[in-house]
């Protein structure tokens, strides 16, 4: 399987499960999330918002939760970038709002050495995510979107009645 069919296949799912908005800060990395994005937006199934900060693009998908009924979706490309989201992850837990982080990543053999950006990002948001997960574009196919649907139901507290951020970690190989 490649990036682009893991990336269409959690956006899928995302929307199957109720998303209605996502923010997107666009980077090299989360390139298939952000044309599968694109894809969605075009036949009308998702509102995207676009922001090339990442710091307002989570707090801006904190706010469109707080004022919404579903969890919402922040996508944001590999290494520092997924750093800046923690002020707007730290809000959502300490006021339970539903906020699913999806931050693009390399595949995990690649952490850590060889080039810039390349920090450990699976756990970066612990302890304030109700739940994280890595999510491979290498692994089955069904453990994509099995990973996207229990991203949502936790994040909105389905089950705890405990709503809050989770963090998938996308792991897109080249």
């Amino acid at each position: 399987m490649t990036s682009p069919q893991c990336a269409a296949a959690i956006v899928a799912q995302l929307l199957a499960q109720g998303i209605g908005d996502v923010v997107l800060a666009p980077g090299s990395r989360s390139a298939p999330l952000a044309l599968a994005l694109a894809d969605a937006e075009t036949a009308g199934r998702v509102r995207l918002h676009v922001r090339y900060d990442e710091r307002s693009a989570g707090f801006l998908a904190l706010g469109l939760a707080k004022g919404g009924s579903a969890p919402v979706a922040v996508v944001t490309t590999s290494g520092t970038a997924v750093g800046n989201l923690l002020p707007a992850v730290m809000e959502a837990h300490h006021s339970d709002v539903p906020l699913i982080v999806m931050s693009a990543d390399r595949p995990a053999a690649q952490v850590g050495f060889g080039s810039n950006q390349t920090t450990d990002q699976s756990r970066l948001f612990e302890p304030f995510v109700r739940w994280s997960a890595r999510v491979s574009s290498t692994a089955p196919a069904a453990s994509w979107t099995a990973q996207a649907a229990r991203a949502c139901l936790l994040a909105a507290g389905v089950g705890s009645r405990h709503p809050g951020p989770v963090h998938l970690n996308v792991e897109l190989a080249e």
